[in-house]
């Protein structure tokens, strides 16, 4: 988080921010009110409750109803504010191999009364299934979605769908495929010929794949978060054929949530050596 801090934010025009209680713990949502408090007209911080980290410092979801309620008076303490303007409820529905003995309802029920209580202003789901998201919809509105989605991973991709029906931000994380975008000449050809960088390419194809989708980079590197913000004005630039290259490089027909983090072997094709 060195990026947080009086005048970095503003002057880009950033108005979106994605944390969590887990960050730290407790660390980066007090960051973030060193850096905005008093929020401007407009801000939005998207903060996750029911996640945690086990003793070997793992990611746990920890949807039990007292938990999730502590997290979300944590996070109002911790950022300094009397509502949060989105609260997501973290779930195992993207994650191979977790699970949660607490139902779904149980947990999103806490979040529905705190909005009751004038606590919470919009609830979001985080790591959703299709089912999930159908489950809480039946229960509250929803006004965001976070899975897993990058040009590499398409395992949210009928999650996306749901949301694009149904009007619902879909907030993709691991935007950049958690660095793994070297070498795809599908990246270079349009970053060479628009002089940007292949990971704004790939930000840019996010937000050319649907309108449903706002982008959550990550990065410790001012350079970077510039450029990161940069992709947005370019997106419309890359051509119809350089979008479906891109789209290509995964059959999304497949892509299931239960795939893992990483990319099947030989799944991809990297560019030649010489065409990098």
């Amino acid at each position: 988080m060195q990026l947080a801090g009086p005048g970095v934010w503003g002057p880009l025009g950033v108005t979106f921010f994605d944390t969590a209680n887990a960050y730290g713990p407790r660390t980066v949502n007090r960051l973030i009110a060193d850096a905005l408090r008093p929020f401007p007209e407009g801000v939005i911080v998207g903060n996750k409750v029911g996640a945690g980290r086990g003793p070997d410092r793992s990611w746990i979801v920890t949807g039990h109803p007292d938990e999730v309620r502590r997290q979300v008076h944590e996070s109002l303490a911790d950022l300094g504010t009397e509502a949060s303007e989105l609260t997501y409820l973290r779930l195992a529905g993207d994650t191979p191999g977790a699970r949660s003995d607490v139902p779904l309802e149980d947990s999103l029920g806490v979040l529905v009364e705190l909005r009751d209580q004038g606590l919470i202003r919009r609830i979001g789901l985080s790591g959703a299934s299709p089912q999930m998201l159908a489950r809480a919809l039946r229960m509250t509105p929803i006004a965001a979605v976070q899975n897993r989605f990058n040009l590499l991973d398409r395992s949210g991709v009928q999650v996306l769908a749901g949301c694009e029906a149904r009007d619902i931000m879909f907030v993709p994380y691991f935007p950049l495929a958690a660095g793994r975008l070297a070498g795809y000449a599908e990246l270079a050809g349009p970053a060479q010929r628009l002089g940007v960088t292949p990971a704004q390419v790939a930000l840019a194809w996010l937000l050319r794949r649907s309108s449903a989708i706002v982008v959550i980079p990550g990065t410790t590197n001012p350079g970077h978060l510039r450029a990161n913000i940069d992709a947005e004005e370019f997106a419309e630039n890359l051509t119809d054929a350089e979008v479906a290259r891109l789209t290509g490089l995964v059959d999304e027909s497949t892509a299931e949530l239960g795939q893992p983090h990483h990319s099947a072997p030989g799944a991809h094709r990297p560019a030649a050596e010489g065409s990098r």
